[in-house]
């Protein structure tokens, strides 16, 4: 993949207004450094999968290092999808935070990818839900629910083969996500 003439396009349209910034979007470290070695226009923002069963605290300290912003998007599993999974809001542990709060699962969630220093892309078409998801900045997480959150264990929810091919950039889930 040609990263280098894909960031000075990007960085040409920001030049010439056409955009207030650019960003990127599941960039592993390894990627962002690499973007890093011949960028003018250093990347904003890194949309990247985030919630609590996939915590990515490598990739985020990373981008916060560099100055830059993470997004998380799926941050409640994007059920409904063709990859999505409910994994996140029927996850026991944040069950039982959200219970010793009063709130929901998502809103456990949402206020600890906020608590993290991310920004957050949440979709719903449901009136009530989206007025729940904004319920998240009049109460904070406690210690104990740190504690209980960082023994979720992490995997990744959104499957690597939508994004590998033998004939595209990325041929196994390893060159895609460096791991």
């Amino acid at each position: 993949m040609d990263y280098k003439g894909v960031w000075e396009a990007m960085e040409d349209s920001q030049t010439l207004g056409l955009t207030k910034s650019i960003g990127l979007s599941n960039f592993s470290c390894k990627k962002i450094e690499t973007i890093l070695t011949f960028a003018i226009i250093p990347p904003s923002i890194n949309q990247i999968e985030m919630h609590p069963l996939w915590q990515q605290k490598k990739l985020r300290e990373f981008c916060k290092a560099k100055g830059i912003i993470v997004n998380a998007y799926s941050p409640l599993g994007a059920l409904g999808r063709m990859w999505g999974s409910n994994q996140v809001l029927e996850n026991e542990m944040l069950k039982q935070i959200a219970k010793a709060h009063g709130k929901t699962v998502a809103q456990v969630s949402l206020r600890w990818i906020v608590e993290q220093g991310a920004t957050v892309v949440v979709r719903s078409l449901n009136k009530e839900r989206m007025k729940q998801n904004m319920g998240i900045f009049d109460w904070e997480l406690v210690d104990d629910d740190y504690k209980k959150i960082n023994q979720i264990p992490q995997r990744r929810l959104i499957p690597s083969d939508f994004w590998v091919s033998p004939q595209g950039p990325f041929q196994t889930p390893e060159e895609l996500w460096d791991d």
